[in-house]
């Protein structure tokens, strides 16, 4: 973990969140600023800067994420079976945080283009 990554500072409890499940490699928890009525963020305990950093090791721990997320949205009465999971991959894509995260968004109906 680094120690100055907000989300690894999630994951270690020095910053609180309103946990939707964790597991020994991610942690799930509700955005602060939700844009839609479900919002969550899965992430990586393992710090990774981004889908660019990604190596062949790390497929079974991208793969656990996309698990939970399936899992959350079968299970989410407010989702209906019916959400998006999103993962921005650098600044111009929207990226924000330097960690690998997706978010899952929806309880709502979601237009496309998306952005």
């Amino acid at each position: 973990m680094s120690k100055n990554c907000l989300f690894c500072k999630i994951v270690r409890g020095e910053i609180p969140s309103q946990q939707v499940l964790e597991t020994e490699n991610i942690f799930v928890f509700e955005d602060i600023n939700p844009i839609a009525p479900v919002h969550f963020l899965l992430i990586t305990k393992k710090h990774i800067s981004s889908l660019n950093e990604l190596e062949e090791k790390d497929s079974k721990l991208i793969g656990e994420i996309i698990m939970a997320a399936s899992k959350i949205g079968n299970t989410n009465d407010k989702l209906d079976k019916n959400y998006r999971l999103i993962c921005s991959t650098g600044e111009k894509a929207g990226q924000v945080i330097n960690h690998v995260h997706f978010h899952l968004i929806g309880g709502r109906e979601l237009q496309w283009p998306p952005g």
